[in-house]
């Protein structure tokens, strides 16, 4: 970071500060850390040990934050005063010190802006990814198992944790769909970008005549709300399927018919797994799927009625093209929501989606700024 002017510098990040301080909603993580150090303190903390580790977890994260946001605020007035003393008795060594606490200022508020991104409910939930492969033939189930491999290297490159739930393969080649549940921090919020349907141009390796062909696939992201989902499933909404297992899944694969398929009979959304040993469990890690994607849909049912009485007229959040990738005849992937381009075609597939991810997420906080300006 290049500093030709350090009053201006000390009053921008001071700005910047401000901003995230607001949008971090300081004030009520502030209460809420109150509530959680009451929380862990009780004696029967570890009853659920779920719940206490997941009430431990919580109570670091904001007490890093604060404690992050305090740092910062003392290192920008140290600088200032450095720079000042530097001033007035044409210290150099003093201002060096002063320019290096303002570069480290910038770079540390860089990392809290991104942090300031993330303040939906769910964002902080496990998520649970889907892909299934969509038009075009083998071409779209090949795209579909390029994609699970794309977001498999992204999210172990980003220290998330991944439990292959189902996978269903392809007769020719590829796969017809995959879900992963991905649990670690922030989860859903850093795949909710990904929801939507992914376009792939390219010379088809599955055609003799090697011509140029588009397929398409899609992917649904659910924040994984356990228990906590509030929805009631009857018995006589259900058809509940079992089927042997495919592919790798431990030792009762192609053993025992322990994989479970729980389709919804009213909203026609079908669940699967695999990758447990028992059926039971299979049956209870799908019902869990079912109930996380029945949450997500009342959820966003809720958001377009509002935006329909609101007036506006917003794009269904499946069955839309969100993101391009082309490697004929030219390289590029370019998202059509925030329009950022990658020219590396190949580092996107290899898992570099953290740029995609950021841009998504700026764009989501600035909307949600303008609808509350305009709220």
């Amino acid at each position: 970071m290049e500093i030709t002017d350090p009053r201006a510098t000390v009053s921008e990040l001071r700005r910047r500060l401000e901003g995230a301080r607001g949008f971090l909603d300081l004030d009520g993580k502030e209460a809420e850390l109150a509530t959680l150090r009451r929380k862990v303190s009780s004696p029967g903390l570890w009853d659920d040990p779920d719940e206490a580790r997941a009430a431990t977890s919580r109570l670091a994260r904001l007490e890093g934050l604060l404690e992050k946001v305090g740092g910062l605020s003392t290192q920008i007035e140290d600088a200032e005063v450095l720079l000042e003393l530097a001033a007035e008795v044409d210290d150099e060594e003093s201002r060096d010190e002063g320019l290096g606490l303002l570069r480290a200022a910038s770079a540390a508020l860089d990392d809290l802006e991104l942090e300031s991104l993330f303040y939906d409910d769910y964002d902080e939930a496990d998520a649970i990814l889907s892909v299934h492969a969509g038009a075009g033939g083998v071409d779209a189930q090949d795209w579909a198992e390029m994609m699970t491999r794309m977001y498999r290297r992204f999210l172990t490159a980003s220290g998330f944790s991944l439990t292959v739930e189902d996978v269903t393969e392809g007769e020719e080649a590829g796969i017809k769909s995959a879900t992963l549940t991905v649990r670690g921090e922030r989860a859903y919020g850093t795949l909710e970008s990904e929801r939507g349907v992914h376009r792939l141009v390219r010379i088809s390796p599955f055609d003799a005549g090697s011509r140029r062909h588009t397929s398409f696939a899609g992917v649904d992201v659910v924040p994984d709300l356990g228990d906590a989902a509030d929805v009631e499933v009857g018995d006589d909404e259900l058809r509940i399927d079992t089927f042997r297992s495919q592919g790798a899944g431990g030792q009762h694969v192609n053993t025992t018919d322990s994989a479970v398929r729980i389709t919804h009979l009213a909203s026609g959304i079908v669940v699967q797994c695999q990758n447990e040993r028992s059926q039971m469990q299979n049956k209870a890690r799908a019902m869990s799927m079912l109930k996380a994607r029945l949450a997500e849909r009342a959820r966003l049912d809720r958001l377009a009625r509002l935006d329909e009485i609101r007036g506006e007229q917003g794009e269904a959040a499946w069955g839309r093209q969100v993101r391009s990738y082309v490697l004929q005849p030219y390289q590029m992937v370019k998202d059509l929501r925030t329009d950022h381009e990658v020219g590396n075609v190949q580092g996107v597939l290899d898992g570099d989606l953290s740029g995609f991810v950021e841009a998504y997420l700026r764009r989501r906080r600035a909307e949600h700024e303008a609808a509350g300006d305009s709220g």
